[in-house]
């Protein structure tokens, strides 16, 4: 394996702020959209975002390897050029592949990656250990450990995460998605010492416990990155009134997508009610899709929490 060169710390590049996980665009004929992604990712930037993620709701499981590469390419490019994090996701079902991705996002330019573990196969704690500690030892920019067992997969051990935290500080970052959010939080955070760095990853919807509780980070979607942003600032400025204003309608949206179809779906059709996205095309086979009254709902919230924003601006 080539060595790494740690000559130069990359450990030290924060993962921290608001990181929204980018939606993949697609053509009529199903065709990647590049033009249109990086519109998207500038557009996230605009609204003052600290970076970009390339996660699962950007369909990477649904993604071809060229694919992937040309998206995380085209993501890193852009981010390079704001000067802002990109995070790339490179889980994988072997390890081998795994650390191959992650080798190839830091020749891309990401300032750290993410990595859920293998999926069809039941992995043992020590097995999982194992997987992680392979991915930080090959690189030297952060590791993000997704725990994305909200919809796909299975919960990592609070034990386990600990030791990795202890064993790679200021490299690996967390970000916990098993129910319930808050215990496991603090639970991870209790366990290390208060040391773990740790990221919201539910869209926003545990984001105002979770940050009363310690975390550095979120990975919203794309879609109300703005509200996201706003939130996150007035939870920074302890503006609690600002809090509730938009925490409300924020909540209540983020409650109908229970799975990851169903992120997919309405991300997709408030980006493009917002004018980025021309369709909301969508890979299949899909879980979910967005009926006429459930959008209708959606668009309903989105008013709120658009009018919630606004007079949370207005008022500063």
């Amino acid at each position: 394996d080539p060595a790494v060169d740690r000559s130069v710390d990359m450990t030290a590049v924060a993962v921290s702020g608001v990181l929204p996980v980018f939606q993949t665009p697609y053509a009529p004929d199903g065709s990647v959209d590049l033009e249109t992604l990086e519109a998207e990712i500038r557009w996230i930037l605009d609204q003052g975002a600290d970076g970009v993620v390339m996660g699962m709701v950007s369909e990477v499981l649904r993604l071809s390897d060229a694919e992937v590469e040309m998206v995380a390419n085209r993501a890193c490019r852009v981010a390079a050029e704001a000067g802002v994090q990109c995070i790339l996701s490179v889980g994988a079902e072997s390890t081998h592949v795994a650390v191959e991705r992650a080798r190839r996002a830091v020749d891309m330019g990401a300032t750290a990656v993410m990595a859920i573990p293998p999926l069809a196969t039941a992995v043992a704690d020590h097995d999982k250990l194992l997987y992680y500690r392979a991915l930080l030892d090959a690189i030297n920019i952060p590791v993000v450990v997704q725990d994305a067992s909200g919809y796909v997969g299975q919960p990592l051990s609070i034990e386990m995460q600990a030791r990795i935290a202890v064993e790679f500080p200021g490299q690996a970052v967390f970000k916990p998605e098993a129910q319930p959010i808050g215990p496991r939080v603090t639970a991870l955070l209790e366990a290390t010492s208060g040391n773990a760095k740790i990221l919201e990853g539910t869209g926003g919807l545990a984001l105002v416990d979770s940050f009363q509780r310690g975390i550095v980070g979120t990975m919203p979607g794309a879609d109300v990155c703005w509200a996201v942003i706003a939130l996150w600032r007035a939870l920074k400025e302890s503006d609690f009134a600002a809090v509730e204003a938009i925490n409300a309608p924020l909540v209540e949206m983020i409650s109908v997508q229970g799975e990851l179809d169903s992120f997919l779906a309405v991300e997709k059709h408030l980006l493009q009610r917002q004018g980025l996205f021309s369709n909301t095309l969508v890979r299949g086979p899909v879980s979910f899709r967005l009926d006429p009254e459930l959008a209708k709902y959606v668009d309903a919230l989105f008013d709120e929490l658009v009018l919630a924003v606004s007079q949370v601006r207005a008022g500063r």
